[in-house]
């Protein structure tokens, strides 16, 4: 059972008790205040004796006793030293007991019943602007390429979001986001993502980028931290008016023609680029290696693929004249093989063929490498080497 009469005697300086009309009641409050003060200091001045009694009383037991053990002085003298200050002890006990009963008994006021757990004291400061940073552009590159590893998929978490409330939401729980890093980012997934003709999702990538960036700008105009202007952007964007809410739908409207101009030109800088490193790797004769490699028979490819020079005799060996020649010329002129300096394998070829028994087929020359060294006759683009193979 809970014992409430703890609460029945509390001492409060201003009770409203009756007074007579003749005694001045504020006086009597301050003289009630006063006097339950001075109570108050002077049990206190009690408490604190008591404790330097008790402290004197310990060192000198422990001095006593450690005389005894080791022997030093009359043992007689040292035992009846030892007694008078154990009953010391046993009086500073009883006295400690009848303070502690008489500060059971003493009523509760407005500095006793109760204490404090603890105090804290919080000043709201919003944290000023960090000084601009005097990096390179190497510095600030590898700095975004790290923040890009670092943060990429929470860049892309808070470009899909919608809503105001979940992206404020989203930005308070990742402070680390609101910078100058993740507005970049927006920018260049807004560009890839109108490269690969995802308009809408670029649009919406867009809104979120110009969010941020109107975070960073009220940052810079309040000169705070940009983390402390989350809460307050998105305040004032959900309460706007009307003309604040006009040049916001502006300012996306116009970042989205920026994006969409600028994919243009990445588009055509990347064609031209390909056309140029297309142009640098045609032949000498005007064609691609790659084109001219696919339009080749499969037999053929198996020998530029195998870069098997034997292979390639072979195969050229039983291949009609003409269509031997159409296709070695590409070869030749998309720089797919080269011949040996000062042959014109077309002349040989055409020579060759002019020689040749028309029932005898080509192939018999050139499948015995002896009858031709004895003969001194070199198949059909002799000059084919495992280097110049492409």
């Amino acid at each position: 059972m809970v014992d409430y009469s703890k609460w029945k005697n509390i001492e409060i300086s201003d009770d409203e008790d009756e007074t007579h009309p003749n005694i001045d009641t504020p006086s009597l409050y301050r003289w009630r205040h006063q006097a339950r003060v001075e109570r108050m200091a002077e049990s206190e001045k009690e408490k604190e004796d008591m404790k330097k009694k008790r402290q004197s009383f310990q060192a000198r037991l422990m001095d006593v006793k450690e005389r005894i053990s080791k022997k030093v002085g009359e043992e007689d003298a040292l035992k009846k030293e030892l007694e008078k200050i154990e009953s010391e002890g046993k009086e500073l006990d009883r006295l400690e007991n009848e303070l502690l009963k008489k500060e059971k008994k003493t009523p509760w006021n407005v500095d006793t019943i109760s204490k404090p757990g603890f105090e804290k004291t919080v000043i709201n400061k919003k944290a000023g602007r960090k000084p601009e940073e005097n990096l390179t552009e190497e510095e600030r590159e590898q700095r975004f390429k790290q923040f890009v590893k670092d943060n990429e998929k929470q860049c892309k978490e808070y470009g899909m979001l919608r809503k105001y409330e979940d992206s404020k939401r989203f930005l308070q729980k990742n402070l680390h986001l609101v910078c100058e890093e993740t507005a970049n980012y927006l920018v260049i997934w807004s560009i890839n993502l109108e490269m690969e003709e995802k308009h809408n999702l670029m649009a919406h990538v867009a809104h979120q980028c110009i969010c941020m960036q109107y975070m960073l700008e009220l940052a810079k105009q309040l000169d705070v931290d940009p983390r402390a202007c989350v809460s307050s952007f998105f305040k004032k964007i959900e309460d706007c008016n009307v003309e604040y809410r006009q040049q916001f739908e502006d300012e996306i409207e116009g970042f989205k023609k920026r994006i969409q101009k600028r994919a243009q030109e990445k588009i055509q800088e990347a064609m031209a680029q390909v056309e140029e490193e297309r142009q640098e790797s045609l032949g000498p004769g005007g064609l691609h290696p790659a084109d001219v490699f696919e339009s080749l028979p499969d037999e053929l490819k198996e020998c530029f693929e195998s870069r098997d020079i034997e292979l390639l005799q072979k195969t050229i060996a039983k291949m009609p004249v003409e269509e031997a020649k159409y296709h070695m010329k590409r070869c030749v002129d998309s720089g797919l093989w080269v011949p040996n300096d000062g042959e014109n394998p077309l002349d040989k070829d055409e020579t060759e063929a002019k020689g040749d028994d028309a029932d005898k087929p080509e192939v018999d020359k050139s499948e015995s490498p002896k009858k031709a060294e004895s003969t001194k006759e070199e198949p059909i683009y002799s000059g084919v080497s495992t280097e110049d193979v492409d």
